[in-house]
């Protein structure tokens, strides 16, 4: 696998090495020994998979101390563009984003350390993303933040996405910071 550096710290573009033939193609999505090697040293406790009509947006969603986790991204059918901004205050890329396009063709992965709101936008139907995370899910730790805040200035190249309620309801990251709202998920 080839791992490339992003311009957040941390956050890592993992291209795994496909081995083709004529029967298609195989290739390790993960194999812990090359992990550590990148310098991801994390246990993974959960999968998670998630499938989404075209124009669905999951996110923007975290989860807080003692649950924070990274999360390891791909997509396995369709495309998403996947979107990781760093909350983390001390962090000297603090607020910034990085967006790419995950498929189902291109088999690229995404690291996204501890630290991180994640979120992606089905660029087509049937788009089926599946994740790895450090840490198991805790309704209590689940936090958001919007999708379009425009301090944060993704451009996920829609104007009007497909949302659950809970997305819609999420705060601003000033809000949350702030402690002005109530971030609990349903």
């Amino acid at each position: 696998m080839e791992v490339k550096t992003t311009p957040i710290e941390g956050l890592l573009l993992i291209e795994p090495k496909v081995f083709p033939d004529s029967r298609g193609d195989f290739f390790e999505s993960y194999a812990e020994k090359d992990f550590l090697q990148a310098g991801i040293s994390y246990l993974f406790v959960q999968d998670n998979q998630s499938r989404s009509h075209k124009n669905v947006l999951r996110g923007m969603h975290f989860q807080i101390a003692p649950f924070e986790q990274g999360k390891l991204v791909r997509v396995v059918n369709g495309s998403a563009l996947d979107v990781a901004t760093d909350i983390r205050k001390n962090s000297s890329t603090y607020k910034k984003s990085f967006s790419i396009t995950l498929s189902g063709k291109n088999n690229l992965m995404l690291w996204i350390p501890p630290g991180f709101a994640h979120g992606f936008l089905a660029l087509e139907d049937d788009t089926v993303v599946v994740y790895k995370c450090t840490a198991p899910y805790n309704k209590d730790s689940e936090k958001g933040i919007r999708w379009n805040d425009s301090d944060l200035n993704i451009n996920w190249g829609i104007s009007n996405p497909i949302l659950s309620e809970k997305d819609a309801r999420l705060p601003l990251l000033r809000e949350f910071e702030a402690g002005l709202v109530e971030t609990k998920m349903i």
